[in-house]
Order: structure tokens, then sequence, then C-alpha cells
């Protein structure tokens, strides 16, 4: 079933070439097989057959839910399922946490016909414990590794789902994002990611980092994929208010046309580029393709760094770590924490098997912080925002653009559990992720058999368009390989 898209398994099925039973059996064994090497996959649902055997009745007695009836989905597990498996974000303090219920998003994905049948690895706590961590590094699940070098970061923090789907362990995934953690995760294992405008799919039932840049999203091996999983997981929560606006039931697939990119004003941030040569030609490549397909590129559109903004992002995220956390925690009175303090605290106790490479300084920092009345998070949160966001808004506003585009991520770079991430620059998710606005990657090239990622993003609630410019790109640049699970980069 490898490289199979969500159509073509759909398309065996209604066939009755393939039964959920059967693909759902065939992700098990090659995760049995694989996934020593790649620890993607931390949980398996141990009810995934059973589930998949019903949605085979189901779809015999003619009760076909749609384009994702049957299809097996993994899970970031920092997302509540009300099932036999545990969502603990990664860490051992939430070790054996069983949610109750589904969060909102596990109810439209099941709704819709989706089998849940396991949950993937992460950094812990959507690597928002330590200034040196070790992206894909959780206590709960051990390190993660890249299938194309196995050496190699995974990115994150949304690293199992990236490597999941990179790897075929699934039809797709979901994972979520504060600030990169789709976006760089999927540029770096060769994936499709799309980090949607806040509040265009519910927050409730997640553990969460910060309200006001957190979001979920689909990660899949193609646009297409991305485009169906969207379409089920957008939808008004009434327990989250910023979804109040939100229509259920948007076709996205509607927007995939090959032609998409014809007359579109693309203005290139040159200054996201990095310093590597090698990528910058990959990148210059895509640019050849973006032009064969219609586009007009406007180079350079250069968005301000974020520097402008870094400090005031970072306090927001303090201040909402702490108080979303807490928030969280006591809608989960079994939870077996109850507190950021406790949980500090436990970790403290355990040092020797949550902490025995990295600290925990930013959830002590945040641990700091008291309330969300204080004009001091009020001040950053505004500074965060509206620096952001009239940069974006202007430079599109001023260039005429549709959209803006930067390589997603830089060549990943070694697994450094000493040192931790060794980020060497070139990466592109803040501007979107502070101001709130849509943000996808699509594979774009290799550099020594190692996957980048190709981001577009705009204005809010330009879902539709994007995935339609990445389309349209991805039909003709066809990049995507299926990973070899080499030891290291292989030279010749």
């Amino acid at each position: 079933m490898q490289e199979l898209s969500i159509p073509e398994l759909q398309a065996q099925m209604s066939a009755g070439q393939l039964t959920a039973r059967q693909l759902t059996e065939s992700y098990l064994e090659r995760i049995r097989q694989l996934d020593g090497l790649t620890r993607a996959v931390v949980e398996i649902n141990p009810d995934a057959l059973p589930l998949a055997d019903s949605l085979d009745a189901e779809r015999a007695a003619g009760n076909l839910r749609g384009p994702l009836h049957g299809i097996p989905i993994l899970l970031k597990e920092n997302i509540d399922t009300g099932d036999k498996m545990q969502t603990t974000a990664g860490s051992l303090a939430l070790a054996g946490h069983l949610a109750g219920r589904d969060a909102f998003l596990v109810e439209k994905l099941r709704a819709a016909g989706a089998l849940i049948f396991g949950k993937t690895n992460l950094s812990e706590w959507a690597n928002f414990r330590s200034t040196h961590s070790s992206s894909g590094w959780s206590s709960r699940g051990g390190q993660t590794r890249n299938p194309y070098a196995l050496d190699r970061t995974p990115c994150g923090s949304s690293s199992g789902s990236a490597v999941a789907v990179a790897a075929n362990f699934c039809a797709a995934a979901i994972g979520t994002e504060t600030d990169g953690s789709i976006t760089c995760p999927a540029g770096i294992n060769g994936i499709v990611g799309l980090k949607p405008s806040l509040g265009l799919i519910s927050r409730s039932g997640i553990i969460p980092l910060a309200h006001s840049q957190d979001t979920a999203g689909p990660m899949t091996r193609t646009v297409t994929e991305a485009a169906i999983l969207l379409g089920a997981l957008a939808a008004p929560d009434s327990a989250d208010p910023a979804t109040a606006a939100i229509c259920a039931g948007v076709d996205y697939s509607a927007s995939l046309n090959p032609a998409a990119l014809i007359g579109a004003r693309i203005g290139v941030c040159r200054n996201f580029l990095g310093a590597d040569a090698r990528a910058a030609q990959v990148f210059e490549r895509a640019l050849e393709i973006l032009r064969a397909l219609g586009a007009e590129v406007v180079d350079p559109a250069n968005l301000a760094n974020e520097s402008k903004y870094a400090k005031s992002e970072l306090e927001v995220l303090l201040y909402e770590f702490r108080a979303d956390l807490n928030a969280y925690l006591a809608a989960h009175p079994a939870a077996p924490r109850r507190s950021l303090a406790e949980i500090t605290a436990y970790n403290e106790k355990e040092r020797e098997k949550i902490m025995p490479f990295f600290g925990q300084e930013r959830m002590l920092q945040a641990e700091k912080k008291r309330g969300l009345k204080s004009p001091r998070y009020a001040w950053a949160l505004e500074q965060a925002r509206r620096l952001s966001r009239e940069g974006i808004d202007a430079l599109m506003a001023a260039q005429r653009l549709d959209a803006l585009i930067a390589p997603t991520n830089p060549a990943a770079w070694m697994i450094d559990p000493v040192h931790g991430d060794q980020f060497p620059g070139g990466g592109f998710s803040s501007a979107a992720a502070v101001a709130g606005y849509p943000h996808i990657t699509v594979p774009m090239g290799f550099l020594f058999g190692l996957p980048l990622g190709l981001s577009f993003f705009g204005a809010a609630w330009t879902e539709a368009k994007l995935l339609g410019y990445a389309y349209a790109f991805e039909q003709a640049a066809q990049v995507r390989q299926s990973p070899r699970f080499l030891p290291t980069v292989m030279f010749s």
C-alpha cells in the first residue's frame, strides 16, 4: 500500500479490492517491521481492527461517510481520544492519562469515517520544555529519527506524525503547531504539511502550548490529501470561540487546479533563503517551475525578519503555556498531575528518566508568570500580533501579492542529544505562526538525499488559494520520493 493516496485507496475499497481491515493490517505490519528504526509511533489503538471491521460493515451496507471512510489516520500524542490510548504530550509526568473523550477534531474525523489507529511521538511538551532540546525526543517515546537518514533530525514538534506519513506507516496524520511544528517536520521529512489560519480547526481537547498561536493541521504525502483532511477538520466548535465564524463542509479539493498559478503574483522572501548555496540552487529550480506554470514571480519581496517580534512572541508563549496547561489539567481531573508546578516538581524528582539530556528551563520560566491579566502579557501579545500581521499585510498590499514563498527548511541536521538542535538557519515559520495566518509546505527537492520543502503562505483564511498553488507546483515538480531508512547521508 506504499505511496497510495487516499483517493487511490478509496477506489480500491470501492472496487472490492481492499478492505479497511486489510489496509490497517498492512500499516500495522509495516510499523512492526520498520518503526524500531524511527520510533515515530508511540501507541497503537488496541481496538484498531474491530473499528476497521465496523467501517467495512458500514461500507458493505451502503453507508459511506465520505472520502475518509475506512482510512487509517495517526494522531500526534497531545490530542485527546476517548478510547484506550493515552494523551501525555510525550511526558512521563502524564503517563497513564486517559482523556475520557475525543478532542473535537477527533470527533470530526470519526464522523467522516476515519479510523484512528494510533498516536505518534513528539518533541516533549511540543518542544517547550528546554532551550536546548533535541527535536523529536520525549521521555515517553524516546528519539524519533528521520527516515531518509536515521542519524538526522525529524524536526518537531510534530516529529512522529511527519515521519509516520513519510515512511508509509499510515495514510495521513494530524500534527499541531505553535511555531513551525507542522511545517518544519513536514519539510524535513519530504511531505505536505498545512498549518491553517488560527481558528479554522478547533483547539479543544488538545494539550496546549499557547492559545494565540496553537492549531492542528493535516500532514500528508500529497496536497490532495491535505485538502480532503482539511475539509473534514474545519468546523465551528462551541468550546472554541475562535472557530465561531467557520463554515463546515467546505470542499477544499475544489481549489486543486494544475493551472492555479497562472497570473498569480508570488512574492519571494529571499531574505529567508539561508546561507547554504546548494539548497539555494534547489530553490532557484523551484522558482523556474513557478514561472513556467504562469506565476508572476516578484523577486525579491522581502518580509521583515522575525527578530522584530521574537521577544514578544516568547513572552506570550510563556504566559499562555502556564495558563493554558493549567486550564487543560483542571478540565481533566483524572490526570496524574494537576498543574505546571506539579509537573516541574515531578520532572525534577524523576530527573534521570525525564531529563537525561536536557532540562526544563522554559517550563520553569513559564511557572513564574502570573495570569493573563498582566499588563506585560497584554503588551507582548499586541506587539507580536501587530508587527507580524502588519509586516505581511503591508508587503502583500504594496506588491499586490497573492502569496509569499521561501524555503521551508534547511537540510536536516545531525541529532545531538548533548547540545540539542543545531538549527542552521533558513527556516520560514514564525511570521505566519505569530500572525495566525495559513502556511503550507510541499516537497521542493533534495540535498544529498535529504528533503527540502517549499512554503506558500499568505493572508488569513486563504487556505483554498494556497492549496491550489501548492497543488499546481506539486503536480509539475513531482519530487516526492519514499525514504530508504539509510543509517546516514550517502554521498554516492
